[in-house]
């Protein structure tokens, strides 16, 4: 089926122009004025925004942890997803520890495989890597899983140890991947942890209080010191204190190979949602745990100036009554995660292009072409050019929603609340394209289960 989309102003990370665009064979494969061509199908996108599908680096689908399950599949997250705008995701697929990591990511594609609607990859969780193993870094990679991801947090979990790091950054490095760093001192936040536990303090705020900004700070500056002995890039997932940041921009300044990004739930929400007596604070019980609201300054001021480069959803859902009451008389025992893979798009261009933080080419490059750059999916992704995948938002700048569960229009997430619950967004993505398919109009699903494609991406291009 051939589309052509009519009348758009085009927006990539670089570029803004009106013009027509022209795809077949899910590529766009002709851009310019007045095109004089005939298609199946013609979109009318005057007064609208015509942009790259969002390119989500950080989801957690279909992931087990704390003894349960998180609430989104393959298929509703993925349509979810797609609803906001984001048309490609990348997962982590996880290393049971003591098995191979080929057979975790045989997992993985188990769980996605006819069930994805969206195109998606996927990250390698390592949770052990001996020596006589590190052949199977290089096999990943060969399959297309060109970046990994180690924790510095879940003792006994998800945890490895700085030579399990070092030795698993080396092989990357050899290979030309990527890796991702969970990066807080988990060692002292379980004694922490511990220490609040024996003192009676058992609700969900002692999360955040048990999870110091220094020891955040302290595992990105000993995960950027590895690295670069290494000599491998690196990249600081769900980064969320200006603590952290400075050691990303210390590091960046000395030229470091270091990359950063932050989410949503550290730009506009703050340690205050935790001050319920109640039970309600477990709802924003994830990691790193929300921060004091004047950190928000400078993970914008870091966006803007270059030191934080994407901004992710670490979507990882619990429903509210059903799961993290797992937790209601120890917080230690509230699995970790929140929604927001569907509101990330409209959050941030309100937050950013609406609040004057950001160009609208800026908002581009930290939702879409950043992270297809990182991770070795650009320029099949997070653009507009004659041979992308046509991967297109039509995006209505003007229009506002108010995010609730409760709004069709902007929450089709499988759980029971939702993190940014009455907030006003002002930006809608109103209709998404999938490689050339409509998949949402009128908020209506037009995408089907298993119409999204594994994506084997390309190894680390460098610095950009």
């Amino acid at each position: 089926m051939s589309l052509l989309i009519r009348n758009g102003r085009v927006i990539t990370a670089v570029d803004d122009y009106h013009a027509d665009i022209f795809v077949e064979d899910e590529t766009v494969t002709l851009i310019g004025r007045d095109l004089d061509v005939e298609a199946d199908r013609t979109i009318d996108a005057a007064g609208r925004l015509v942009i790259p599908g969002g390119v989500d680096p950080h989801t957690h689908m279909d992931m087990p942890f704390g003894g349960t399950t998180s609430a989104d599949d393959f298929e509703t997250g993925t349509r979810a997803a797609a609803f906001g705008g984001t048309t490609t995701i990348v997962d982590f697929a996880i290393q049971t520890k003591g098995h191979s990591t080929l057979e975790g990511l045989e997992t993985w594609h188990e769980k996605a495989a006819g069930k994805a609607g969206i195109d998606y990859g996927f990250h390698m969780i390592v949770t052990d890597m001996e020596d006589d193993r590190l052949w199977e870094m290089r096999r990943l990679a060969d399959e297309g899983v060109t970046s990994y991801k180690m924790f510095m947090a879940y003792p006994g979990v998800l945890y490895v140890d700085d030579g399990t790091l070092f030795r698993a950054m080396r092989k990357a490095g050899e290979d030309g991947t990527l890796v991702c760093m969970h990066a807080e001192n988990g060692i002292v936040i379980d004694e922490i942890v511990k220490i609040a536990l024996a003192e009676g303090k058992t609700s969900p705020k002692y999360h955040a209080l048990t999870r110091p900004t220094r020891m955040e700070a302290e595992g990105v500056h000993r995960s950027i010191a590895i690295a670069e002995v290494a000599g491998v890039p690196v990249y600081i997932v769900h980064l969320s204190c200006a603590d952290a940041l400075e050691q990303v921009t210390l590091a960046r300044a000395r030229g470091a190979q270091v990359f950063a990004e932050t989410c949503p739930q550290y730009l506009f929400l703050d340690l205050s949602r935790y001050d319920h007596e109640d039970f309600e604070g477990a709802k924003y019980v994830m990691t790193p745990p929300l921060r004091e609201k004047w950190n928000q300054d400078h993970l914008w001021r870091g966006l803007g100036f270059g030191d934080l480069q994407s901004i992710s959803t670490d979507h990882c859902p619990f429903c509210f009554h059903d799961q993290k009451v797992l937790g209601i008389d120890d917080f230690s025992k509230i699995p970790n995660g929140a929604p927001g893979v569907e509101n990330r798009m409209s959050l941030v261009y309100n937050g950013g292009v609406v609040g004057g933080r950001l160009s609208v080419n800026k908002f581009v490059e930290l939702t879409a072409t950043a992270a297809a750059k990182l991770f070795g999916l650009f320029p099949k992704k997070g653009t507009i050019a004659v041979g992308s995948d046509a991967d297109i938002v039509v995006f209505n700048p003007d229009r506002r929603e108010t995010i609730s569960a409760n709004n069709p229009h902007t929450h089709h997430m499988r759980v029971d609340y939702n993190t940014y619950e009455g907030t006003e967004v002002q930006g809608v993505s109103e209709i998404v394209i999938s490689r050339g398919r409509v998949v949402v109009e009128d908020n209506i699903w037009h995408g089907r289960a298993g119409g999204g494609n594994f994506l084997k991406r390309g190894l680390f291009g460098g610095p950009f």
